[in-house]
């Protein structure tokens, strides 16, 4: 297992290629400033250029998953001009962006409160797992503003008719109904979450890696598209690539010798995670 350090973003890569990165400033509710949106993005972005990433999970230390912007942050950009504001939205979306598009399995791993910002890093990973102890606010317009940066993945997870009431409200509300809104995957009891986001893993690790990045990207790319004869010819070339790929080839064969195929390891190692 390899492991990174840098300052109030952990990254530790495991031998099977799990990466977890960890939001750690738990003094102050792992709440986020323009250094750590540079850490998250230089990591996002370093993890997205390796192939021996299989899954990447997004976690926080502490009793909070995260405030969102740091108040002490906020108040910088307050006296900031207009020039200076947009370069720091910019920051903010080019890290939801990396986080987003990373090409392998996603997982947020929720404990706590998640707050403004921390609901667009929910809303940008693949599979969302949270304590039954987890909370969630879109808390913007609480202070004069709005969820901007955030917003397009927020409505993505939440549709637009419960974007357009929870961006309005700022409603605090919890992971019971952030599952029936889509932007909670599974709701666990507190001491379950570390299993269940095991299990989450280990059920990634036994699928094809190539696989899962062209479904991932098959899934951006046919959304909302009209069915027409352009997309049923798009598709068909995808599955008949993959089909011959020599991933394609190992998993057929793996299944019709009734074997593991070569990218199974087996199961997840909990003490890595």
């Amino acid at each position: 297992m390899t492991s990174q350090q840098n300052n109030k973003v952990l990254l530790k890569i495991d031998s099977q290629g799990v990466a977890t990165v960890t939001l750690n400033n738990s003094e102050k509710h792992n709440a986020f400033d323009d250094e750590i949106i540079k850490q998250l993005t230089k990591t996002f972005e370093a993890l997205s250029s390796r192939d021996d990433i299989r899954v990447m999970v997004l976690a926080s230390e502490g009793k909070s998953f995260s405030a969102g912007a740091d108040l002490s942050w906020m108040k910088r950009m307050a006296g900031y001009s207009y020039e200076d504001n947009l370069k720091d939205a910019n920051a903010l979306a080019n890290m939801l962006k990396a986080l987003n598009f990373l090409p392998m399995p996603t997982i947020a791993k929720i404990q706590g409160a998640a707050f403004g910002g921390a609901v667009g890093l929910a809303s940008c990973c693949d599979i969302v797992i949270a304590s039954s102890k987890a909370s969630f606010c879109l808390s913007e317009v609480k202070l004069g503003l709005i969820p901007a940066t955030i917003s397009p993945y927020v409505v993505s997870a939440i549709g637009l008719k419960a974007a357009r009431r929870y961006f309005q409200t700022a409603e605090r509300f919890f992971a019971d109904k952030a599952s029936q809104l889509g932007l909670v995957d599974e709701v666990v009891e507190p001491e379950s979450l570390a299993n269940e986001v095991d299990k989450m893993i280990a059920t990634l690790l036994a699928n094809g890696p190539q696989a899962m990045q062209q479904a991932k990207q098959l899934a951006f790319d046919v959304a909302y598209k009209e069915i027409n004869q352009t997309l049923l010819t798009d598709t068909s070339e995808r599955i008949a690539n993959i089909r011959v790929s020599d991933e394609g080839q190992e998993g057929l064969n793996a299944f019709f010798e009734k074997r593991a195929a070569n990218w199974h390891l087996g199961t997840h190692d909990k003490r890595n995670t």
